[in-house]
């Protein structure tokens, strides 16, 4: 048991890290700056909403946000289920053990191994598109929500597939490690009723597509956008209008200038 210092008066993050001779206590602390063109908001803030259409949403309180496609991920894990599918259909044909039925099991190994290393460029190249446009914006914190409730229901047998596909975690652990090294907080937490929920009238309605259309006050917005606008009120609680600049990349392009 330690006491609490004078100097640690707001939150905190504490942890015991091993530094190889003895044990270390690391406070973490965000200091929070002022500034004029914030209309009172003292943090600038981010959260992220992840997705398999779209791989990442960011939305800023400052009226920007960033959608990062992940049409190129779905393409590849798609294309590696129909490779896989072939090369089972071509053993069931044969004898186990023999020299084909090997030389089948060499070549869905090497596609799995292909298949592995691609995705994960991908999932790298669109997190450090994230991390990057938030450094541009001066982010300081990040909140991306944990979609985990979203994988609980049967949807039919080839949604099923492609959210068994979804690997989130990992693109929560990449973004926790690109945001720790570029010195911006970042945390998780739940995200259930942000997506169907209007942020203007605050209506709850399930959308069709990629616009997010309101039947009551006639909204109309990005769908993964109005989710990571949801999430302020739930992570900072603060109410962020809804960005008036949105910036489109992918993860497998380098663009020139600045990050949006």
């Amino acid at each position: 048991m330690l006491p609490r210092p004078a100097w640690l008066s707001r939150k905190s993050a504490c942890k015991v890290v091993w530094n190889g001779l003895h044990n270390e206590l690391h406070v973490t602390l965000v200091e929070s700056t002022t500034d004029p063109n914030s209309q009172g908001i003292t943090e600038r803030c981010a959260t992220v909403d992840f997705g398999q259409i779209h791989h990442a949403a960011v939305v800023t309180n400052n009226g920007n946000a960033l959608v990062v496609s992940g049409r190129g991920m779905r393409t590849i894990k798609r294309l590696h289920s129909k490779h896989l599918g072939e090369i089972q259909k071509k053993r069931s044909r044969c004898k186990k053990g023999s020299r084909r039925w090997r030389k089948l099991g060499r070549a869905r190994a090497e596609r799995t191994l292909r298949h592995k290393r691609r995705i994960c460029d991908l999932r790298h190249k669109g997190i450090r598109k994230v991390v990057d446009f938030c450094l541009y914006h001066g982010i300081q914190s990040i909140f991306a929500g944990n979609p985990d409730g979203a994988r609980r229901g049967a949807c039919g047998r080839r949604h099923n597939q492609r959210m068994s596909q979804w690997e989130y975690g990992k693109d929560l652990d990449y973004l926790m490690q690109k945001s720790e090294q570029a010195r911006i907080a970042c945390f998780t937490g739940d995200e259930r009723g942000t997506s169907s929920r209007c942020p203007e009238c605050g209506h709850r309605h399930k959308p069709n597509g990629r616009n997010w259309r309101c039947p009551k006050c006639g909204f109309q917005g990005h769908r993964d956008v109005v989710g990571g606008v949801n999430r302020h009120p739930l992570a900072f609680g603060q109410v962020v209008p809804f960005p008036t600049r949105i910036t489109y990349l992918r993860p497998g392009l380098c663009e020139g200038g600045p990050p949006g």
